[in-house]
């Protein structure tokens, strides 16, 4: 979701923590008043909001971290709360155990196993995601080009403060679902040239999927969605020149093997085991 004019929200590796939301707040009063008024077996819990965990306090509820502890507000409730709490990949977890909340456990995302109609690979390197600095947008640009592929930038802008020199990209407005599948499965690699520690890195996931190959920035949760030398390759971060060889090296990959190795790992119904599990516990 993009900030809109009234809506401040916690950009990643931003210092600056958004003021509490009375509107927020008054939201999740009314939200979780009416869950108690029709009463409720479990609650999977997905929004990054202090008040959120604050106004469930005694519901049966498992709270998803979908970001590691960048609100000092959201953290505060985490370390309070004797709810269920998890987070998407183990890199996160361990984020939020060095923050004192030991009590964070795992349930990675998962993708669905979809196809796609089957194309001609073109010498193209996607990049897509929302328009912010974290993501390193112009490193891919860059990498890609120095390995003469066209940078094809697939979003939307989401921190409005942050100008981003698309010049020398093929730039496309958000996409439906499917499309973007289509749009991988037909580019030569997609890049995730991240400049923050990824959560999960669900395009990434999503590319291999598609049968597309990936090269990024070792940090964070792709760490742990990509198998080196089979469905991608990573490399130090903030290192362009290493983005670009790992880049090239990826278009060689075997996309029918990148493709097994998604649907082996990064399938969508391990994630939702995973939850029905989580959320039976809770229920009791």
């Amino acid at each position: 979701m993009a900030p809109g004019a009234d809506q401040a929200l916690m950009m990643p590796g931003s210092k600056d923590e958004p003021e509490a939301s009375p509107v927020i707040r008054r939201a999740f009063e009314l939200l979780f008043k009416e869950l108690r008024r029709l009463g409720a077996d479990v609650v999977s819990q997905h929004a990054f909001d202090a008040e959120a965990i604050e106004m469930s306090d005694g519901l049966p509820v498992l709270h998803t971290l979908h970001m590691p502890p960048i609100s000092s507000r959201v953290l505060g409730e985490v370390l309070k709360s004797r709810a269920a709490f998890a987070t998407v990949s183990e890199s996160c977890r361990r984020a939020w155990a060095t923050a004192g909340a030991g009590q964070v456990g795992v349930i990675r995302n998962g993708v669905p196993i979809f196809t796609v109609e089957e194309v001609p690979i073109r010498k193209d390197a996607l990049l897509a995601g929302r328009l912010s600095p974290e993501k390193g947008f112009e490193d891919g640009i860059a990498a890609a080009r120095a390995i003469g592929l066209r940078p094809v930038v697939v979003g939307v802008p989401y921190d409005r403060s942050y100008q981003l020199d698309l010049s020398l990209a093929v730039v496309l407005p958000p996409q439906p679902r499917s499309r973007l599948w289509q749009l991988m499965a037909g580019a030569s690699v997609t890049l995730l040239p991240v400049h923050w520690d990824e959560p999960f890195g669900m395009v990434g996931a999503e590319a291999q999927m598609a049968g597309c190959p990936v090269a990024g920035y070792s940090r964070g949760g792709l760490v742990e969605i990509v198998e080196p030398g089979v469905s991608g390759f990573l490399t130090e971060p903030d290192d362009v020149k290493g983005l670009a060889e790992a880049a090239l090296a990826a278009t060689k990959l075997d996309r029918v093997a990148v493709r097994e190795s998604a649907m082996n790992r990064l399938g969508l119904d391990a994630s939702l085991d995973a939850y029905e599990a989580a959320l039976a516990a809770v229920a009791g």
